[in-house]
């Protein structure tokens, strides 16, 4: 067998507060490690953004941390590629640099920002057409997280199929063997005196349409006189003045709970508490807290649009994300109706099993050997 050079860009990998982008180049380079031991692994870092790994690596692998104010992708990632290149690279994270070897691959999470323009400013519209088009064209493979998201780079920037491998993301079973008593000593340790939560865990931003939810909680407590809190856990984002304009304004502000960013403890115990698990975004490329949520034996009710259907499988109550009226009445049925409430959940433990990140970083291996 010859070996080879990879270089990876870690430069998401290693933050300390991860979403979703952040958690799969954690995950997928943590497990590469079990497939790349006999290479050359080079893993490239951002030290203005990246902590320390928790990890340790085999010989053969090294972390090597690049300095830059500014363009760390397109100016030192660059220079890297042009002063020493390797075999292949591998980019987790949709953006190529402008120098890259001819054996570069690349992760396409998805084209939320065509399809919900008005959840991005202009600039970031631009920059991620800009990015994702040219990471396409300069990509010798394209990894698409969903069948969704590789229809998408076909129909809108006519991406040639054959350069296109759908894998899909995992979830991670180690997030969930937390004691739950970790949360009391939390400062979010209010809400471990409630119980039956409708939870949302995400960036509360326009995109995952916190406005339609919000509305859909007020519906529930007019209409019904639930007495269910609404927790939704995550930092601002685009649109972040206007939501909370629309919280604050809400006759059940109350029974509404913000509480940032948590660690993944707390999201562990939130979800395994939560009497079910809200998340009727307008799009996404993958939708990972899904699984999250289907894997501790929570009710998800979700989207009926982009990748959702196809993650959720059907251990998920389905509606559109536009009808804060449709995500009253679903939330209303697992509410009211025990028994179909526990046969989605039956079928959510059934459909996670799919999915693995040992799995998806067996595939991304294969990817990388194979080209």
């Amino acid at each position: 067998m010859s070996y080879m050079t990879i270089g990876i860009d870690a430069s998401r990998a290693f933050q300390k507060n991860k979403t979703g982008i952040e958690e799969y180049s954690y995950q997928v380079i943590k497990l590469l490690r079990d497939f790349f031991k006999g290479d050359q692994v080079i893993l490239y870092c951002n030290p203005a953004i990246n902590i320390k790994p928790d990890f340790s690596f085999p010989e053969n692998w090294q972390v090597k941390n690049l300095r830059a104010p500014i363009f760390w992708t397109q100016a030192r990632l660059s220079l890297e590629m042009l002063f020493h290149p390797v075999d292949v690279l591998f980019v987790p994270a949709h953006t190529v640099p402008l120098i890259h070897p001819k054996n570069t691959i690349v992760t396409v999470h998805g084209l939320e920002f065509e399809f919900c323009p008005k959840a991005y400013s202009p600039w970031q519209r631009f920059y991620m057409r800009f990015v994702i088009k040219n990471s396409c064209r300069w990509a010798k493979k394209i990894i698409a997280v969903s069948e969704n998201t590789k229809s998408d780079l076909i129909s809108k920037y006519n991406v040639d199929e054959k350069k296109i491998k759908v894998i899909y993301e995992g979830y991670s079973e180690y997030n969930f063997q937390f004691p739950i008593s970790n949360f009391k000593s939390s400062p979010n340790n209010k809400i471990s005196n409630y119980r039956g939560y409708i939870l949302f865990i995400g960036r509360l931003e326009n995109r995952k349409n916190i406005n339609g939810i919000v509305e859909a909680f007020e519906i529930l407590k007019e209409k019904y006189k639930i007495a269910h809190k609404l927790i939704l856990v995550g930092k601002f984002g685009y649109g972040g003045d206007k939501i909370k304009e629309k919280i604050y304004k809400s006759e059940y502000k109350n029974d509404i709970i913000l509480t940032g960013y948590v660690s993944e403890e707390d999201k562990y115990y939130l979800l395994k508490s939560a009497g079910m698990f809200l998340f009727p975004t307008f799009y996404e490329g993958f939708g990972l807290p899904i699984l999250e949520a289907q894997k501790v034996g929570t009710p998800v009710v979700t989207s009926n649009v982009s990748s959702m259907p196809e993650v959720a499988g059907d251990g998920a109550v389905l509606v559109d994300p536009k009808d804060p009226g449709a995500i009253a009445e679903a939330i209303y049925k697992l509410v009211s109706d025990e028994s179909y409430k526990n046969d989605i959940i039956e079928k959510g433990l059934a459909n996670v099993k799919r999915f693995s990140w040992e799995k998806c970083s067996r595939e991304i291996a294969d990817v990388i050997r194979n080209l």
